[in-house]
């Protein structure tokens, strides 16, 4: 069974930075890999995602230039260093994982990021 763990969550002031990570457990190669987030009362918005030989995408128009998604194959993590954050950034964020491009097959719990004004 794979696990997703995030980490690197918190409150920062707009304008800061946070990283999160994200370790994939249980599975020794996962190809696609990526980041969600939730606000409240909005739906759950795909940020980022990332295979397994690094090529990324950016699918909110906001983030692009501020977030960078990467990750590190040989411990199964993927990170997303998050800059020059915004209040409208406020969400849970949550990792996902596939076998499959467009397909999650795992989700992580979520992290709660917020973004004081």
């Amino acid at each position: 069974q794979v696990q997703l763990v995030e980490s690197g969550g918190g409150l920062v002031q707009a304008g800061g930075s946070l990283r999160l990570s994200c370790a994939a457990s249980g599975r020794t190669f996962i190809p696609y890999m990526g980041w969600f987030r939730q606000a409240p009362g909005k739906e759950r918005e795909r940020v980022a995602t990332i295979s397994w030989r690094k090529s990324s995408t950016y699918d909110v128009d906001s983030v692009k230039g501020r977030f960078t998604i990467s990750r590190d194959n040989t411990k199964n993590t993927v990170m997303l260093q998050m800059n020059s954050l915004k209040p409208e950034d406020t969400a849970v964020y949550f990792c996902a994982a596939g076998m499959t491009i467009g397909v999650n097959d795992y989700w992580g719990q979520g992290i709660q990021v917020t973004v004081s004004s």
